[in-house]
């Protein structure tokens, strides 16, 4: 064990010497006494004058200045040695906090310590209201702070050297987890703590960007049916992606016999004969094509019941909230897809499944249902209102009393949730939409969950009537009493090509699909 020294100023004393405190306790308890004889004896000195007379006004006055003084004297010799007594407090808690560091600085591991002896005159810097003190590792001096220094936080780059000072916030990170899962596989994190500030990650680079690591093989087109337009467009198209791209090139079953129609030269186009051959396309086709609206890219998401190849969707129907792409200028378009990189905007999904009340558990559910824009729980037929008690992480939300409920995702947003009264939210946000359908209660106003969660709604028992389910639109089923729809975000998302930018298109086409906030602009010419 190494030796030390401490060396510290003491502010009551001289040199840190303690007796100038104790004598000047005594001296204050000298003059204490001292004071109160000389208040005696101005007492002793007015009863012994003569019996003064009513009419001898200064005499009077006289005897009131000698009381007031006296006791003037008094209160001062009191406060004096009141405030010498609470110094000798502070000086003894003093010594005890420092002979206290001391012990544990003994008790500390290291192979040398002394004290701060950088000051020429063997002081201790003023500024620190405790000993600072180096220990010696292997020869390199390593600066310590007893405990009871005021600890500051300081910025991790701060010249004034206070990195090595002690924090007063521990370091911790945050984790997304998920719920039922044991192991550390689905947990990502999203900050750490370490100089004391919470902080997001830089938002500059949310923006999706995709890049081909080898050449696209092999595209998929899915057309609106009905539409000449669309017929004459899906003919040239094909075409000139076998001739000049060398792709190979699936269509569905009705496009191909249109094919055939035209010319027989087109039997080099694939296709599918049943579902279980769809259900082998995702790992063959590197591309996806849509031509016509946005339910033309919803059916083509629903097409793959797991991972969704790239879309790039060509506006050829009404709206366009999806399909950036303009027709007439489709080979500039695909030349820029196939060579990359793009953007593409992820587009969140919902898995849907039924639990029947028949069913004797929870696992035991119909087949999972996966939705783009929304699936809807409406009265149907029924003339009484819907009853549908929603839940939310098995925590009670609301009972809904009305014409139904619309569970949406965020690409749904610009669709029947807006028609009911939703908000229009950016389609790369995370979350579910919980829109009501004309609603019987002036205060039942939409909502926006988070994508983690898992809603479940349910018809009671007491309902009067069923409930109907459709599946954008789709697929519609009857919910019976006792029946349950469950939803949650699924895992394959569909990414969609973007013309510039995930922004830029949604404004857009918020902006020409529905002229959003389009009016004429106020003259400026009126009252100032």
């Amino acid at each position: 064990m190494s030796t030390y020294k401490l060396n510290h100023t003491d502010s009551f004393g001289k040199g840190g010497d303690a007796n100038g405190l104790r004598s000047n306790q005594e001296n204050g308890f000298s003059n204490l006494s001292s004071l109160a004889q000389s208040e005696k004896a101005v007492q002793e000195f007015l009863i012994q004058q003569t019996p003064m007379q009513a009419n001898d006004d200064h005499l009077i006055e006289f005897s009131e200045a000698l009381r007031t003084v006296a006791k003037a004297l008094r209160g001062s010799s009191e406060g004096k040695a009141l405030a010498q007594a609470e110094a000798a407090e502070w000086k003894r808690r003093y010594e005890l906090e420092r002979c206290k560091n001391l012990e544990l600085l003994l008790k500390a591991p290291s192979n040398g310590v002394c004290a701060d002896e950088s000051n020429s005159n063997g002081m201790m810097d003023h500024s620190a209201k405790s000993p600072r003190l180096h220990v010696q590792e292997n020869g390199n001096s390593l600066e310590r702070i007893c405990a009871h220094e005021v600890l500051q936080d300081c910025e991790p780059n701060s010249p004034n050297g206070c990195n090595n000072k002690l924090k007063r916030k521990a370091s911790f990170k945050l984790s997304w987890g998920c719920k039922g899962q044991t192991n550390d596989q689905h947990k990502k994190e999203i900050v750490s703590f370490e100089s004391g500030n919470i902080t997001t990650p830089d938002r500059s680079s949310k923006q999706i960007s995709l890049t081909w690591e080898s050449s696209p093989q092999t595209v998929i087109i899915f057309t609106k049916p009905n539409s000449t337009s669309v017929r004459v467009l899906s003919v040239e198209m094909v075409r000139w992606l076998r001739d000049h791209k060398g792709l190979n090139v699936y269509v569905e079953p009705r496009v191909k016999a249109e094919l055939l129609s035209e010319s027989s030269s087109f039997d080099f186009v694939q296709t599918w004969e049943d579902d279980k051959e769809i259900s082998l396309l995702h790992p063959k086709v590197d591309l996806v094509i849509t031509l016509g609206g946005d339910g033309t890219v919803l059916w083509a998401a629903s097409m793959f019941k797991g991972p969704v190849p790239p879309i790039v969707p060509f506006s050829m129907g009404s709206l366009g909230f999806m399909t950036p792409f303009h027709s007439e200028q489709y080979r500039d378009c695909l030349e820029s897809v196939l060579r990359g990189p793009l953007s593409i905007t992820l587009r969140h999904r919902l898995q849907c499944h039924i639990i029947r009340d028949k069913a004797r558990h929870d696992y035991e559910t119909e087949e999972t249902m996966l939705v783009l824009n929304e699936v809807t729980i409406d009265r149907g037929i029924s003339s009484y209102l819907t009853n549908l008690e929603c839940y939310c992480d098995n925590s009670f939300v609301t009972c809904v009393q009305g014409d139904g409920l619309i569970l949406s995702t965020t690409s749904g947003s610009t669709a029947y949730s807006l028609a009911a009264g939703g908000s229009m939210v950016h389609p790369q946000v995370p979350g579910i939409l919980f829109t009501p359908i004309c609603p019987h209660s002036l205060s039942f106003r939409p909502l926006i969950l988070p994508d983690h969660v898992t809603v479940r709604v349910q018809v009671p028992f007491n309902s009067r009537g069923s409930a109907w389910v459709s599946f954008d639109g789709k697929g519609r089923k009857q919910l019976e009493a006792g029946d349950a729809l469950v939803c949650s975000m699924a895992p394959w998302p569909v990414s969609t090509a973007c013309q510039v930018e995930s922004t830029h298109d949604f404004l857009r086409s918020i902006h020409d699909g529905l002229h959003w906030n389009q009016r004429k602009i106020q003259s400026s010419d009126g009252p100032q």
